[in-house]
């Protein structure tokens, strides 16, 4: 599990979607009648690496996790940046199924997917995408889309902020507050 250096309701949220991850790849081994833990499982996460569009995304992360960098040694798509193979796995993993789930606004399954993806390899984002999309995960995580009035509103208050100040924020709230006593 990705430990999320800000804490508070995203570190919970990361939490919970990277165990939504790990519940859909066991469900998905037992699909295809495969152990944890052995070679089949390898071969399995690299046949969904293979073409990441046909699967969906909790399946394509969870086979990311399994499988790892030749060229850098680190988990595939989640070395750093300049590591034309995982460069190239990052890319590719935004390739896979996004079904919004019942009840919730169209693209928020995307919105949680990106979030998710940023806050699992934070080191290949910047300071403020970080923060936006960390902040973000418990509102689409509960099913909630921000519109673009308030996305832009948000981004807006988090360009107001020092980087240091983007590392530390837990909530969109706190981003308000600290960016309402300056001016940029």
């Amino acid at each position: 599990m990705t430990a999320l250096p800000r804490g508070g309701t995203p570190a919970e949220a990361l939490t919970e979607v990277e165990a939504s991850i790990e519940d859909r790849w066991r469900s998905f081994l037992a699909e295809y009648e495969v152990t944890a833990g052995t070679k089949e499982e390898t071969d399995l996460a690299e046949s969904v690496v293979a073409d990441t569009s046909v699967f969906e995304w909790r399946v394509v992360d969870a086979a990311f996790d399994r499988l790892t960098c030749i060229d850098c040694g680190n988990g595939l798509g989640a070395g750093p940046v300049g590591c034309e193979k995982c460069d190239q796995a990052n890319g590719f993993r935004f390739a896979a199924i996004e079904t919004d789930r019942p009840a919730t606004p169209p693209g928020t399954e995307h919105g949680l997917r990106v979030a998710t993806a940023v806050a699992r390899t934070r080191h290949r984002y910047g300071a403020r995408a970080r923060c936006g999309f960390e902040l973000g995960l418990p509102l689409l995580l509960e099913g909630e889309l921000p519109g673009t009035a308030q996305a832009q509103a948000y981004r807006a208050a988090i360009n107001k902020l020092t980087e240091e100040e983007c590392e530390r924020v837990t909530s969109f709230e706190e981003v308000t507050r600290l960016s309402s006593r300056r001016v940029r």
